[in-house]
């Protein structure tokens, strides 16, 4: 990793410190791989108040001139705590997540904060508790890392 991503991450993660409702976990020392949990406030109808989501972020290398990878996990290595993987138009069953700034929107001017911040509003302003349209199709055949899915971003109105 280079030391302009060093650099960048060092200062991201310190904006964690001041949001309630995303948990950074970072699990070992290296800084390219990263959880947030979070939790969705004033939607309890699709939402309970209780549940926490977990997204994993592995920074690639190029980062912040290349998108991390980003998905909703149900376990990991490093906890027994099982997740759930949220209910949403935008939210496959395997975790993937169809979301513009995820891939061909991301641009150097994203941060690790901003893109749990998206994800967290795209969760606070959902009213369909529904996986997207196709959901066991594509979770059958795509790939680990969802960097490698050609997404096609038509509807932003969920």
């Amino acid at each position: 990793m280079s030391q302009i991503s060093t650099t960048r991450i060092s200062k991201e993660l310190l904006k964690f410190q001041s949001t309630s409702t995303l948990n950074l976990v970072q699990p070992t020392d290296s800084l390219t791989l990263f959880y947030v949990d979070l939790k969705v406030e004033g939607n309890e109808a699709v939402y309970p108040p209780d549940d926490i989501y977990r997204l994993r972020f592995i920074i690639h290398p190029e980062y912040p001139f290349k998108p991390p990878q980003v998905q909703f996990i149900t376990t990991d290595q490093h906890t027994t705590k099982p997740y759930k993987i949220p209910m949403h138009p935008h939210i496959y069953s395997n975790g993937h997540i169809c979301l513009n700034i995820l891939y061909d929107g991301w641009t150097p001017a994203n941060t690790l904060h901003t893109v749990a911040l998206s994800v967290q509003s795209m969760l606070s302003g959902n009213s369909v508790n529904a996986r997207p349209e196709g959901d066991k199709s594509y979770c059958s055949s795509a790939p680990l890392n969802p960097l490698h899915s050609k997404w096609v971003f038509d509807d932003d109105k969920v």
